[in-house]
């Protein structure tokens, strides 16, 4: 079993956008195409590309659907066979390095000092933290051949 192409009948030509969030998502099923996939997933992610193949909307609509179902089908293969785009970890420890480090280190620092008006110091510590474990994590994947040769921009 095989994933299915995308074959849409709505006009894309004329938005940049549209086109590059278009482009991206055939881009995504091609790399999945070369990776071993169980087939169930195969069946879910043919379940969403014939519901964009079968969109009747307009073109903004249609970009919104396209980033949706990119993302449930990313996060799908990150939870279930760990398969990710480049960059996918270092995203993700980005934010939660600012968010679960970052800010109690600001807090401590806010409290040892007695001014809180020093609780934005934790965040860049979280940050770069977090920068770090993502590639790490993202250097890892690729030498398990579990990345994928495409990196996920936001054109929507």
């Amino acid at each position: 079993m095989s994933i299915k192409n995308l074959s849409t009948q709505i006009e894309i030509g004329n938005t940049p956008k549209l086109e590059a969030t278009y482009t991206q998502f055939a881009t995504l099923l091609t790399e999945l195409r070369k990776k071993e996939i169980p087939s169930q997933l195969i069946d879910r992610i043919n379940g969403d590309v014939v519901e964009i193949n079968s969109f009747a909307g307009s073109g903004t609509d249609f970009g919104k659907l396209i980033k949706m179902k990119q993302s449930k089908i990313v996060n799908l293969l990150a939870k279930e066979v760990k398969i990710v785009p480049k960059k996918y970890y270092q995203t993700l420890w980005m934010s939660l390095g600012m968010a679960a480090i970052g800010i109690p280190i600001g807090v401590a620092i806010g409290t040892a000092t007695k001014n809180m008006g020093l609780l934005g110091l934790g965040l860049p510590i979280g940050l770069g933290f977090g920068v770090v474990m993502g590639r790490k994590m993202d250097e890892k994947a690729a030498k398990e051949n579990r990345q994928l040769n495409l990196e996920l921009t936001k054109n929507f």
